[in-house]
């Protein structure tokens, strides 16, 4: 296909402003990069962190959004990965160094000095994007492009959020039922888990689509549940949250973090935290979380309930998901196929 030479795309000039719909030119593919013909991107609360100010020095301008579905046009000098036509996902990790302490020992995701999708480069607000052929993924034919797009964040960091809770988990709690957590809920439901899923309070619709999705127990996240949990994932940024889910969590059990920023943790009594309880946070992800969930989600199989808007809609959409108005993930549909 011939490619324009400039593009559609939702640009961010500074923080607490509202993406402004620009033509900018079109990206070029460096050696290791694929140019990439964007299909669907979903949104994430990441987004509003980054928009809001609350993550530090954001390339500016940017075009957010790391979540993103489309089809390979171009090819970099030095790309045996990816041919032309391919359809793949880019996530929120975008690059690693590859040489420091922590890519050498495994944890990609803690690399000292990363990239990521839609915050220290553009992303994926746009009609074309350029990416490290790396950090790519090829996705599985059962979706379609916007069912697929939650997949690259919610579901990729959320998988990662709940292999952390350990594996001798049987109650699980999920707080704040969002795009990651309908998705979570779905695997560990198939793994066998019971799953409890807490909410705002009184948001009755949400706790009615967590027992849809086959959750044995729906209701307010300061409510405490009918049994202790082995474990509890925490997707909303409410730091007090914490609290809630230690109250209810039983001896040894594990508090997992999933989100990159959350509001400041009270303070509570250590009685909360003693028996060997723990608390930890989730970092980004790595490669491997990419192939492990991509391989799973067919066979359980994940269904991603999306809510479409165009491209330039964005702004809306994004005030719909700050309001809790979105039912599992907000998705741009940007190429219309």
């Amino acid at each position: 296909m011939e490619i324009p030479d400039s593009m559609r795309a939702m640009v961010l000039r500074a923080p607490g402003e509202p993406l402004q719909l620009m033509e900018v030119p079109m990206p070029h593919p460096g050696p290791e990069q694929v140019l990439v013909r964007i299909h669907a991107c979903a949104l994430c609360r990441t987004d509003l962190h980054i928009m809001d100010g609350e993550l530090p020095a954001p390339k500016l301008p940017l075009i957010p959004g790391h979540q993103i579905v489309g089809t390979v046009v171009g090819l970099g000098s030095q790309v045996p990965q990816f041919a032309l036509g391919e359809r793949i996902g880019i996530p929120w990790l975008g690059y690693t160094d590859g040489t420091c302490r922590y890519c050498r020992r495994g944890q990609e995701n803690l690399c000292d000095h990363p990239l990521f999708t839609g915050y220290t480069v553009d992303g994926g607000y746009a009609e074309y994007t350029v990416a490290d052929q790396r950090f790519c993924f090829r996705l599985p034919a059962l979706y379609e492009h916007a069912e697929a797009a939650p997949l690259l964040c919610a579901g990729l960091i959320g998988y990662r959020t709940y292999r952390l809770a350990g594996p001798h988990v049987e109650c699980l709690g999920i707080y704040g039922f969002g795009a990651a957590a309908h998705i979570v809920a779905q695997i560990a439901i198939h793994d066998g888990k019971r799953v409890y899923a807490f909410s705002r309070p009184g948001d009755v619709k949400v706790q009615e689509f967590a027992r849809s999705l086959g959750a044995v127990w729906a209701g307010d996240s300061n409510r405490t549940p009918p049994e202790e949990l082995d474990a509890a994932l925490i997707f909303a940024p409410v730091g007090p949250l914490i609290v809630e889910a230690l109250r209810a969590t039983a001896k040894g059990g594990t508090i997992v973090c999933g989100g990159i920023h959350m509001s400041d943790i009270p303070t509570f009594p250590y009685r909360l935290l003693w028996e060997e309880r723990m608390i930890r946070s989730v970092a980004n992800l790595t490669r491997e979380d990419g192939d492990r969930l991509l391989q799973i989600a067919p066979k359980v199989p994940i269904r991603t309930e999306v809510q479409l808007f165009p491209l330039e809609q964005v702004n809306e959409a994004l005030s719909c998901l700050r309001e809790g108005q979105i039912q599992g993930a907000a998705v741009l549909n940007i190429s219309g196929e």
